[in-house]
């Protein structure tokens, strides 16, 4: 039986197992919009801004071991959409999103509504494809998740002209995938594991630096298991918390621009540093040439080999799966072979122990205006720590990495590479979508939830209980931050003179809204917007204006040059 291009791509979504897509109609995927309406194993959520459809899918793959799907119409619909593609290719999350195109004859012709997809796309993907044929969309659409879930994940682009969606063909879906010029390595290399290992026996100030990898790799009980066979201190980049749990004793906090005093310092003076799925950031161990003073031995796992010795040379790299190299990893540790240095890492500890004294996150828990990580640490109270917990961009973003203490993988989800304001809500939507029965948190800014308010909406029509926690304290945060810092108080275009009412505005969109203006009243308002267990409640609290987030590395200086409260 023959079958339409767009009855293909919904049965390809079928085969693959997706439950939901997160897009927005236009002329182009017209077809495909009609076959979705015809079936009911993969249901559609319609987002109000395409922007948003990418950050739900992209949530929705975070909190999940699954591909997250988009699907967008051709010409605004892919461009509305890129600001998403990309915030997912910077933080590698597998996404596929089905893009419409004008029909094959006009493409080149400026068309109505036609954009070079693949081109403009092609620097924040990690593939895509233009289908001119309909006998080609099975086995692309098949690649596309291929491509997307293994090694480094990322999202893939497939793009399907128009009368390629009307035009049939008989249709197979493949069952495997082979391609030439694609073969990951998931084993680590055995020899450079045993080396790695008699390294990290000869240490006398280790470090283990973990970071997104670690989650996307499903890589958390192993990484757990080694830290705690170790004995070694753990540190987790903004993107790899929840990797090892934030109340164990062996975990000296984040690290990098606002990580803690006590990570800061033993990242910057170990002498062997383990790196496990994580890329040396700049935002993570600052100036490279200063971070190499004093000198240190590395090790490196990544499952991305071009992330290897991009930035900071490594001693012993390790090709390969972070979750197949740790089990490797702790096999050869359980057999009992290896012996560390006990009295070393015992003084070790004592050195991280006396900066861990330094309580660098401390705040005035005293003052008569809220204190944002006063919010935060309540919400981590109230939500048992077990929350998911997406974030927009800025001084929230850091308050809430620091004090909201995350024990599990995939319960923090924030723009962490391409520092995406307008994220937090859609992600949480996506978060919520894929976890019904969770809690979702989104901690936001006044500035950043403004991005894609629209999406409350959204929320609407789904019966989305999202608890948004809007930390309003009338500036851009970080930006006023930096221009305090470093351009002498000048607050140019920084502050929010001109907010709505967002109690108003939540109650416009069916929701229920909060304005909090006490310390005494945080507590309350967030219990009782937890126990409405199908509102979405949008608490909008009135913070310290001049609270800026500590510690802090300013850009260009190494990990010890903190500018501390």
């Amino acid at each position: 039986m023959q079958l339409t291009g767009a009855e293909i791509v919904v049965r390809c979504l079928q085969e693959e197992g997706v439950e939901h897509v997160f897009g927005y109609p236009g002329g182009a995927v017209l077809f495909i919009y009609d076959e979705l309406f015809k079936q009911d194993k993969v249901k559609h959520i319609l987002v109000r801004h395409e922007q948003g459809a990418l950050h739900a899918a992209d949530g929705y793959a975070r909190s999940t071991t699954k591909v997250g799907v988009a699907l967008v119409t051709s010409g605004p619909g892919v461009t509305n959409a890129v600001t998403g593609i990309a915030t997912a290719y910077t933080d590698s999350i597998p996404l596929v999103v089905i893009t419409g195109q004008v029909p094959t004859h006009a493409i080149g012709e400026d068309a109505f509504q036609e954009c070079d997809t693949v081109g403009i796309t092609r620097p924040c993907v990690k593939h895509n494809f233009l289908v001119r044929n309909v006998e080609d969309i099975a086995g692309t659409i098949k690649k596309a998740f291929y491509i997307a879930s293994t090694g480094r994940p990322g999202p893939v682009v497939v793009d399907i002209p128009k009368d390629v969606t009307a035009a049939k063909t008989e249709f197979s879906y493949p069952a495997s995938v082979s391609m030439r010029s694609y073969n990951p390595v998931t084993k680590g290399h055995p020899g450079q594991i045993k080396k790695a290992i008699q390294l990290l026996a000869t240490a006398q100030r280790p470090m283990i630096y973990t970071g997104g990898g670690v989650i996307l790799g499903d890589a958390a009980a192993e990484l757990t298991q080694l830290v705690r066979t170790l004995g070694f201190p753990c540190t987790n980049t903004l993107m790899g918390l929840g990797g090892y749990p934030a109340t164990d004793r062996q975990f000296v906090g984040m690290l990098g621009m606002h990580g803690t005093y006590e990570a800061n310092l033993a990242m910057q003076n170990c002498d062997v540093l383990f790196a496990i799925g994580a890329r040396f950031d700049d935002r993570v161990i600052g100036n490279p040439k200063h971070f190499f003073d004093p000198k240190r031995t590395i090790i490196h796992i990544d499952v991305d080999p071009s992330s290897i010795s991009k930035r900071v040379k490594v001693d012993v790299p390790i090709v390969g799966n972070v979750r197949d190299v740790l089990k490797e990893f702790n096999k050869q540790l359980d057999a009992g072979k290896t012996h560390m240095d006990a009295a070393a890492l015992k003084s070790w500890w004592a050195q991280i122990e006396e900066w861990r004294g330094r309580d660098c996150l401390k705040y005035d828990r005293t003052s008569a205006i809220i204190k944002p990580q006063y919010v935060v640490q309540k919400l981590y109270e109230i939500t048992k720590g077990d929350a998911i917990v997406t974030s927009d961009v800025g001084q929230h973003q850091m308050w809430a990495a620091q004090f909201y203490k995350f024990v599990k993988p995939r319960r923090w989800i924030n723009s962490g590479g391409l520092g995406t304001m307008g994220f937090g809500l859609p992600a949480a939507m996506g978060a919520q979508m894929a976890n019904p029965k969770a809690t979702v948190a989104c901690v936001t800014g006044e500035a950043s939830i403004q991005m894609c308010i629209q999406e409350l909406s959204t929320c609407k029509q789904y019966k989305l209980p999202i608890k948004v926690v809007n930390l309003n304290n009338r500036y851009m945060g970080m930006v006023r931050q930096w221009q305090e810092f470093f351009h002498g108080n000048r607050y140019a275009e920084s502050y929010m003179d001109a907010l709505p009412d967002f109690v108003k505005l939540a109650e416009a969109y069916g929701h229920v809204g909060m304005r909090i203006e006490k310390p005494a009243d945080v507590e309350p308002a967030l219990k009782e917007a937890f126990a409405r267990k199908k509102d979405l409640v949008f608490m909008d609290f009135q913070t310290d204006q001049t609270e800026n987030v500590y510690p802090m590395v300013p850009g260009g200086k190494g990990l010890s040059e903190m500018i501390l409260v």
